[in-house]
């Protein structure tokens, strides 16, 4: 089954980190049109702004990539707004997409959703079995809900809607903002700026015992657009690697990679967040055919390259 060849395609959040890499693959699936609606022009939030979008695309394909997100501090400091911005624009998207009588919706969860201490690997089937990490509770909730609106609105409306739970991405074009990123260019900002300046240390939040998986973001693109194309049930299918490293591990990859030989200091006053992520990811490769092609280190290294190139001096933003 090809469900995008010849099909008008809207993708929210394609002109970010993630949404870039996506914007290629759904080209490459032969769409008679693909728009990328951008903030400035519609507030996802408000179902006005939806309703214009949709009367001008006339949508038969929404995949929504479109979020508010942030590492563990931008979690803590912000999660009124993560939980609203996020949960907004979701359910007004799926609502207005049953009234535009959109034929597919796909839309991009998070590992977040998963509660706290679930058993590693994290199965699909296991994502109700408690509550989610507290430091980004309110993120994960929110989007946790649009399973909910999916699978109802499915039940009741037979609407296709596709439900996707991505792992920690990575990757050139990261946001590499001290204040906001994730963990991964939070690292790569360090490690290259104490270099740059000639420290010989650097100091990373946490105890390093928590792990975490990573899926680099062009394998993460490659991913939704098969799903986009191919998949066609309710069940949720979690995209990632399988391959679980600590935080610990991390740094020292980084480290070696960037050729940084300083002391890493811990500083364990600050939280770890959730102690282990890691996906079951068979259903993913036995329903649609995906499995991650990028290694860890070649990913970091490429990443690493891309911001000395880019990014490395300069202030940065989000994507």
């Amino acid at each position: 089954m090809n469900d995008v060849r010849g099909r008008r395609v809207v993708l929210t959040g394609g002109a970010g980190f993630l949404g870039s890499c996506v914007k290629r693959q759904l080209q490459a699936l032969g769409p008679s049109t693909l728009q990328i609606p951008r903030s400035a022009s519609y507030d996802l939030r408000d179902r006005r702004e939806i309703d214009r979008l949709f009367s001008e695309s006339r949508p038969q394909i929404v995949v929504h990539l479109a979020a508010v997100v942030g590492g563990i501090g931008a979690n803590r400091e912000n999660p009124g707004s993560y939980f609203y911005d996020n949960a907004m624009m979701g359910i007004e998207l799926i609502e207005q997409s049953r009234q535009f009588g959109v034929e597919k919706v796909v839309v991009i969860g998070t590992i977040c959703a998963y509660p706290k201490h679930a058993r590693v690997p994290f199965s699909e089937d296991e994502l109700w079995d408690g509550y989610p990490e507290e430091t980004n509770a309110p993120y994960g909730l929110a989007k946790k809900m649009l399973l909910v609106q999916s699978q109802a609105y499915r039940q009741q409306y037979a609407m296709n809607i596709v439900y996707l739970l991505p792992v920690n991405l990575y990757g050139p074009a990261d946001n590499f903002d001290p204040v906001s990123s994730h963990v991964i260019p939070a690292l790569i900002r360090k490690v290259v700026e104490a270099q740059q300046q000639g420290r010989s240390e650097i100091t990373v939040w946490g105890s390093g015992k928590a792990s975490r998986e990573f899926l680099f973001v062009r394998d993460a693109a490659e991913a939704i657009a098969l799903a986009t194309d191919r998949y066609n049930d309710g069940a949720p299918i979690n995209i990632g690697s399988g391959r679980e490293i600590t935080v610990a591990g991390l740094v020292e990859l980084i480290c070696e990679l960037a050729d940084f030989h300083g002391t890493i200091c811990w500083d364990a006053s600050q939280p770890d967040g959730q102690p282990r992520r890691c996906l079951n990811t068979t259903r993913a490769r036995d329903k649609f055919g995906f499995q991650a092609s990028t290694s860890l280190r070649d990913g970091l290294r490429e990443t690493i390259e891309w911001y000395r190139a880019h990014a490395a001096g300069r202030p940065s933003r989000a994507a």
